[in-house]
């Protein structure tokens, strides 16, 4: 099994989503003690942003790219190849004024590549990153699971699915704004739920 673990946060060190994926993959790694674990901190290692330059890059045939081009490329093919080869995805994703990170946004524009972890077909658009469990460690300030204010997981529900990833499971630890005592209460509570999201997956697979 290879275990890919996504830290979306601004920070490097401290982050609460951190802390939530840090368990989901602890457990997961518990389970499975020979698992290779790869880890992409989007903090001390940003992907650059899909601006003008890269869009020009990627549209340019892999031949006639200049050096700084094939350079901008090779950014993104990276961290392609490296969700290509998870069998396991665990994401860890603040939320951020209601939305993910940049940080995140950034992997995600990196990660979605037609013809390579997507395409079009005469019966729609198909994704080709498929047979992966995907875990979503989600830590908010204020309480948004189920409320038309959780913009995140209709969003990456949407662009996982289009990326052929549709075994997604998603943890919770909210309120991490009202204080210390709302913070040991949601990550107890996240814990449990991680302890029974994770061993109903393992039960399914094996």
């Amino acid at each position: 099994m290879n275990i890919l673990q996504i830290n979306a946060s601004a920070r490097s060190e401290g982050a609460q989503s951190t802390r939530l994926a840090n368990s989901i993959s602890d457990r997961l790694r518990a389970q499975n003690p020979v698992a290779q674990f790869v880890l992409r901190d989007l903090a001390r290692a940003p992907m650059p942003v899909l601006d003008e330059a890269a869009l020009g890059a990627l549209f340019t045939p892999a031949d006639q790219r200049t050096a700084e081009q094939a350079a901008r490329v090779a950014i993104d093919d990276a961290a392609i190849a490296e969700i290509q080869a998870a069998d396991v995805v665990v994401l860890g994703v603040p939320m951020y004024n209601f939305q993910v990170s940049v940080q995140f946004k950034a992997w995600i524009d990196a990660i979605s590549r037609a013809r390579v972890t997507f395409q079009y077909t005469d019966k729609g658009p198909e994704g080709l990153l498929k047979n992966k469990q995907v875990y979503v460690a989600l830590a908010r300030g204020g309480m948004y699971r189920d409320t038309p204010a959780d913009h995140i997981v209709p969003y990456l529900k949407t662009i996982l699915g289009f990326l052929g990833m549709t075994d997604v499971r998603f943890v919770f630890a909210e309120g991490l704004g009202m204080g210390e005592a709302a913070v040991a209460k949601a990550f107890e509570a996240a814990t449990q739920e991680i302890e029974v999201v994770v061993d109903t997956a393992v039960e399914a697979v094996a």
